[in-house]
């Protein structure tokens, strides 16, 4: 799993270039990356507190950090929208977050900014101490997240040592809890279409490294990040700075299994 450091530093690195059409996004997002560093310092450091996985439970180790956490997002741009909730959220009664965390524990949209900015920090520490979430959707599907059940944010291809894995073998990575897990290359992660005749994928060359790859069945896609091409590629920042194939995908008509934090 990658560290908060790296994902910020490739901000950095991706939102120099002034030639991006997704620089903007980037930097906003390396300002996300650096609240939700100091959200998961807090709660992986609180001494001797091991999280029960049960958010209703775990929400009093959150509390302390949230105000700076809503704080940083408020100042951090121009998306008035997201300052504007921000600043409700922290002149209402903390029983108004407790809530929306709750909800979407139990009930997660991709169009709720605040939840996930929030819990993907704290999921990814259940994650890494092996502890099970409780209280979220229940599901062993293949394309879930074996951790948490929460739905593919992108798809990667990494070197393998397995001879049929032609061109990389395949993973999902957890728009929730940012665990990966591995995922076969002819399926669609959407609805499981398996027929290559409805299966297919876009990539240009100003993004070598990323594709998209769409089912002509459910019409859903993901975003693929190719470490065979680019190993120094940062799965969930890479995907978001390569927001103009998301463009493509819905002038052809598809939708995304699962929009990224910035909600591209």
């Amino acid at each position: 799993m990658e560290s908060w450091d790296r994902r910020i530093n490739r901000t950095v690195q991706l939102s120099a270039r002034d030639d991006d059409a997704a620089r903007p996004l980037v930097a906003f997002y390396g300002t996300v990356l650096r609240l939700q560093k100091e959200l998961y310092d807090f709660v992986s450091g609180r001494p001797g507190w091991r999280p029960t996985g049960a958010l209703d439970r775990d929400l009093a180790m959150l509390r302390p950090q949230l105000p700076a956490l809503l704080r940083g997002v408020a100042a951090a741009g121009s998306n008035h929208t997201l300052a504007r909730e921000a600043s409700l959220l922290l002149e209402g009664p903390g029983s108004a977050i407790d809530e929306l965390l709750l909800n979407y524990w139990r009930d997660p949209s991709d169009r709720q900014f605040f939840p996930k900015v929030i819990l993907q920090p704290y999921a990814q520490w259940l994650s890494e101490q092996g502890v099970s979430p409780t209280g979220r959707p229940a599901t062993g599907a293949e394309n879930r997240c074996p951790r948490c059940g929460g739905a593919p944010q992108l798809a990667t291809l990494e070197v393998t040592s397995d001879p049929m894995a032609d061109g990389g073998g395949r993973s999902l990575l957890c728009a929730l809890c940012l665990t990966s897990w591995p995922f076969r290359r002819v399926l669609c992660a959407s609805c499981g279409e398996t027929d290559e005749r409805k299966l297919a994928y876009f990539k240009t060359a100003s993004y070598d490294h990323l594709r998209v790859d769409a089912c002509d069945t459910c019409r859903h896609y993901v975003k693929t990040v190719d470490l065979t091409r680019l190993g120094l590629a940062v799965p969930i920042v890479d995907e978001l700075a390569g927001a103009p194939l998301d463009l493509w995908a819905r002038e052809h008509d598809y939708e995304k299994v699962e929009l990224n934090l910035v909600g591209v």
